[in-house]
């Protein structure tokens, strides 16, 4: 205070730059202090906020700029989990989301209404709208989930189906009460609220992803398409406000509507979870924080009481539908655990709903005081309520995703020490986002650092062409740099090209390699001539030719062509693992058509390892090019091949160059060569993903061929 009195600085702190330098320190020391006694720190930034708050010790005011920014987080973690959510998972548990949805809102109701009506002796509708808050929840703890890298586990996928849905029956309900309060809850309400609730879901799932597939084609400027984002969550946040729903829900469905085009290996999803988890979210758990007065808990008993009652109903009633969902569906006591814990926080809707019954006056008492739908004693309950279920949340979560993540890893080790290691071809700049952008959604997860970019220079060029190289390589860095993603840049002088890049293979050991056609260009008599008796020659490396007409992003679906026997070649699976590492990173579906013996392969994969894919048998290859040859907008095509020799190779395939260059020379196409010897058999040992879905794909497979 003494230092406040020298710089003449009043309470609370209006300053802008000692503001924001203080909530940058509660940001910054949070987690560091919290970390080290195994503390959440979504916890301290909630007590910081309690602490510097208005109720507090009164340095910062909950003005406009804390509620503005706190907001923004609160869509935010909305956004994200709409935005991460596997549409694969999301569409196969569907009905397990939606019995968790009616579990998780009708059991902390009932409880609710028991103990506003019969213990509290509210009236109807207020024992109603006070049952209504402990159905909602906030997603918390999906920031904390996310970063230990579980949110494709089914429980995860039910419980953010869920959440959506209950939010949703949670703030109809507000509206519904707060209609019958003022009168309004005519018949014509019910139609209006009905009609602009489809609406807005039409809106912002149907005419967003075109809007958004539109500007990642057109606009290449990253900072304009992080601009994008932020500008598609308030739309979508502020349409479902004038649709009658909490914009919490529109947040939601944006994050819904960009899935497809943000992959989760690409750049952008890298700037918004950081910008995000740096700023916005913990602003919202400062903000949350400023409402806590624990002053109000020694003023009065009854307040106590119905804070009791509140913490029962909500954080028991969770707990209960947490446990008929697991017993319901089998899962683990992990999984169960987890989505309680998720799901236990109160925050978001539970303070919207108490703040409006809030404000509702219903009549006046004998003193001339007004009588509110929600008295004081249950907007000071909420507070509380809002502090232990968060708290609750936080460390329940944190103990089942650390059960979960450890039983995983222990599943995951990948027997032998085959690497994938990914090498990018890369001469001009125009290409250098277009091979980045491939190879993250090629990649394995866990692979951050083996991957590589080679530009070779021959020898008897100027200086010229080494400063372009230079460049080209710098760029490839960076662009991998901003998906947190380490790229090993390469510059390498020699006479031949060919000679460049095989000699690269050799010395880093690369297992696959990736060349790239410009849009403009079309595959040259001179182009298969060095890819047969260059490249190709390269017996133990899958070789990736790719055509890119628009963004990879903007990809709806595959059409996956696949050769007869081809799931005989060695390196077969080496190339799923590519086509599934694809399907997974970016959501895109994979439309494969196949012989039916690899269509069962296929089929025994995907329900060990689901990804939305659809499985069409052909009998011949020029099937094959009339399916190849009806691509739509926003579709492309992946061609599996073999060199000559090979087991799988057809006299035809020399024909699929011509093919591409009449009639996909505006489509995105991609050759896949795998590799044609290996030094072993033992398929175990190229599950380079280190995912145990895949090593038990791997035991399908040999199975199959043995």
């Amino acid at each position: 205070m003494f230092l406040l009195n020298i710089h003449n600085i009043t309470l609370p702190i209006s300053d802008p730059v000692l503001k924001f330098l203080l909530e940058l320190v509660i940001i910054l020391g949070a987690p560091l202090l919290l970390n080290r006694i195994k503390v959440p720190h979504l916890i301290g930034l909630i007590i910081a906020g309690a602490i510097v708050g208005p109720n507090g010790f009164n340095l910062l005011a909950r003005d406009s700029s804390v509620v503005v920014t706190g907001t923004t987080g609160l869509l935010y973690i909305m956004f994200l989990a709409g935005l991460e959510i596997d549409m694969g998972d999301f569409k196969k548990n569907k009905w397990k989301s939606l019995t968790f949805s009616v579990y998780t809102f009708a059991v902390p109701f009932l409880l609710g209404y028991i103990g506003g009506y019969y213990v509290l002796h509210f009236s109807v509708l207020t024992s109603i709208l006070f049952a209504s808050l402990f159905s909602s929840h906030t997603l918390i703890t999906y920031p904390l989930i996310s970063k230990m890298g579980i949110t494709k586990n089914r429980a995860v996928n039910i419980l953010v189906g869920g959440t959506m849905v209950t939010d949703v029956l949670s703030l109809l309900v507000l509206a519904a009460v707060v209609g019958l309060t003022q009168g309004n809850a005519t018949q014509g309400f019910w139609i209006q609220l009905g009609i602009s609730v489809i609406v807005f879901g039409l809106i912002v799932l149907l005419i967003f992803p075109i809007i958004g597939k539109w500007f990642f084609k057109n606009v290449e400027d990253k900072i304009s398409q992080y601009i994008f984002v932020l500008v598609i969550i308030y739309l979508a946040a502020l349409i479902a406000q004038i649709a009658g729903i909490e914009d919490i829900i529109g947040a939601f469905f944006a994050g819904l509507a960009l899935n497809k085009l943000i992959p989760r290996s690409s750049s952008l999803m890298n700037r918004v979870e950081f910008v995000g988890n740096a700023i916005f979210i913990p602003f919202f758990l400062i903000s949350v924080g400023m409402l806590i007065d624990f002053k109000v808990f020694f003023k009065s008993w009854e307040t106590i009481s119905v804070a009791a009652i509140m913490l029962i109903a909500s954080i028991g009633g969770k707990y209960l539908a947490a446990l008929l969902t697991q017993k319901t569906f089998r899962l683990t006591n992990d999984e169960g655990t987890l989505i309680f814990g998720m799901s236990a926080a109160s925050a978001a809707a539970t303070l919207a709903s108490v703040m409006v019954g809030y404000n509702i006056i219903i009549s006046e008492n004998a003193a001339g005081e007004p009588v509110r739908l929600l008295n004081e004693h249950v907007l000071n309950g909420s507070i509380l309520l809002i502090l232990i279920s968060c708290t609750v949340s936080s460390f329940v979560s944190m103990s089942a995703a650390q059960g979960i993540s450890a039983a995983t890893n222990e599943d995951t080790v990948a027997e032998g020490s085959d690497e994938e290691r990914i090498l990018l071809a890369i001469k001009y700049q125009s290409m250098v986002d277009v091979m980045v952008n491939l190879s993250l959604l090629l990649k394995a997860k866990t692979n951050t650092e083996n991957l590589f970019a080679l530009n070779v220079v021959n020898e008897e060029k100027n200086e010229s062409s080494v400063r372009n190289a230079e460049k080209v390589l710098k760029e490839a860095e960076d662009a991998a740099a901003a998906a947190d993603v380490k790229l090993q840049s390469i510059m390498r002088y020699d006479y031949d090209v060919i000679s460049g890049i095989n000699n690269v293979i050799k010395e880093k050991k690369i297992t696959d390699l990736v060349i790239g056609l410009e849009h403009e260009r079309q595959i040259t008599p001179a182009f298969v001539f060095n890819l047969q008796n260059g490249y190709l020659q390269n017996d133990n490396i899958n070789v990736l030719v790719y055509h890119a007409a628009q963004p990879i992003a903007t990809v709806n679906s595959y059409t996956v062509l696949i050769p007869e026997l081809a799931h005989q070649e060695p390196g077969f699976f080496h190339i799923l693992l590519r086509i599934w590492n694809i399907a997974r990173n970016s959501g895109a579906t994979m439309n494969f058509y196949a012989s039916t013996p690899i269509l069962d392969i296929l089929n025994a994969i995907n329900k060990k390892s689901s990804i939305e894919a659809t499985f069409n048998p052909i009998k011949n290859w020029a099937k094959a090019e009339e399916i190849a040859g009806s691509l739509k907008e926003n579709e492309a095509l992946f061609i599996i091949m073999a060199k000559n020799g090979m087991i799988s190779y057809t006299p035809r395939m020399k024909a699929i160059p011509d093919f591409l260059n009449k009639k996909l020379q505006d489509r995105n196409f991609m050759l896949l060569f795998p590799f044609s010897e290996s030094d072993t058999n033992d398929y175990e040992k190229r599950a380079i993903n280190n995912n145990r879905d895949f090593i038990e794909i791997g035991k399908i497979i040999r199975k199959v061929f043995k």
